[in-house]
């Protein structure tokens, strides 16, 4: 596959499941594209108690785990009043603000419902109100349901998931935007290094759930699976638009994969030497440039693996991509595509790290 084909691909694959719905706990769209796009590059699939897709491709060890999180932050449905307006909750971490007038799909029983975030007009606010941000707490979702019966003859109740309603779009360049980049995007550079890689080793490729609430796929898969390394894919933070300085993230997109040496202070991962040095080793080794990131802000799945059990050998590769948690993520195409390179290549090199006993 030439490079063109390679980058239409990617951008096939990331728009397919940028489009998709499947919020934390309720990611069975994303499990079955996941089957579609990455059965026939592995020996099974299966799907575990919790829900992670786990796709084997049998080798010899060292044994690798890619994680990948198919989640994305979204809504649940808290009750429907007697008018039939929905409350609800949010499932991840949105900044209130981000999701005031929003359109969202509601995936009730009888099938998707549009509806509208909505909360009092400007028009009849005080002075006082206009200063203050509106918060979660009072938005409601408007489906033009007449009834608390009308709703729930829908199938409208408690529980039901709801995501935002944006779709992937093709800006300048190579960039991008869409919603769900975070972690869709790392889907994309999973199912591709499986494409490329020619490693002999096992290949354990995850699409972990329930990350955005708590790295709970990660935790549980990576025991079952007890790999002898793993890396995690994600999205992080470039300080490279108006809003943000380099001193709070020197990170640029368009200027290669991200390899993680720390996050949230220490509190999430600190990447053991051994594996920095195995990804920084291989990009040179293929001369694909990157970027390190040592960060202040949240963690991956990358931080559950590395803790379970006796401890596993982990590391993160992300790519850089702005106004993430919100439905208009921005990231680079060419970027994501290095990230695949690098995981594919790595996955060559890690015997001479990761010898087996």
């Amino acid at each position: 596959m030439d490079g063109m084909k390679e980058m239409d691909e990617i951008q096939r694959l990331l728009e397919r499941l940028s489009n998709a719905h499947g919020i934390s706990g309720r990611e069975g769209s994303i499990q079955e594209i996941l089957r579609e796009e990455m059965g026939h590059l592995v020996d099974d699939v299966r799907i575990d108690n919790l829900g992670n897709l786990v796709a084997t491709r049998r080798g010899r060890r060292p044994s690798v785990m890619i994680a990948a999180h198919i989640d994305e932050i979204g809504l649940m449905t808290k009750y429907v009043d007697e008018k039939g307006f929905i409350r609800f909750v949010t499932i991840g971490g949105w900044f209130d603000q981000t999701l005031l007038n929003q359109r969202v799909i509601i995936h009730a029983d009888s099938g998707p419902i549009w509806g509208v975030i909505g909360s009092k007009p400007p028009h009849v606010m005080t002075p006082e109100d206009r200063k203050k941000p509106i918060e979660v707490k009072d938005m409601f979702v408007d489906a033009g349901c007449e009834s608390q019966e009308e709703a729930l003859g829908l199938g409208i109740k408690p529980g039901t998931p709801m995501s935002i309603d944006r779709t992937f779009a093709r800006l300048a360049g190579d960039r991008v935007t869409g919603k769900a980049f975070d972690n869709r995007a790392g889907v994309v550079m999973m199912i591709e290094a499986l494409k490329r890689t020619r490693t002999e080793s096992t290949i354990f490729a995850v699409g972990t759930v329930q990350e955005e609430v708590g790295l709970k796929g990660a935790r549980t898969s990576a025991f079952g699976l007890s790999p002898d390394v793993a890396l995690a894919t994600d999205v992080t933070i470039p300080g490279d638009h108006p809003g943000i300085d380099k001193k709070d993230s020197p990170l640029e997109i368009g200027k290669g994969p991200v390899v993680i040496i720390a996050d949230a202070s220490g509190r999430g991962i600190i990447t053991t030497s051994k594996v920095v040095s195995w990804l920084a080793e291989t990009a040179k080794e293929f001369e694909i440039p990157v970027q390190m990131e040592v960060s202040g802000g949240g963690t991956t799945d990358a931080t559950a693996i590395q803790l379970t059990r006796e401890g596993i050998h982990t590391g993160v590769i992300s790519v850089a991509t702005r106004y993430i948690h919100s439905p208009v993520e921005v990231l680079s195409l060419k970027d994501v595509d290095a990230c695949a390179e690098l995981i594919a290549r790595a996955l060559e090199t890690a015997e001479r790290y990761f010898k087996p006993d």
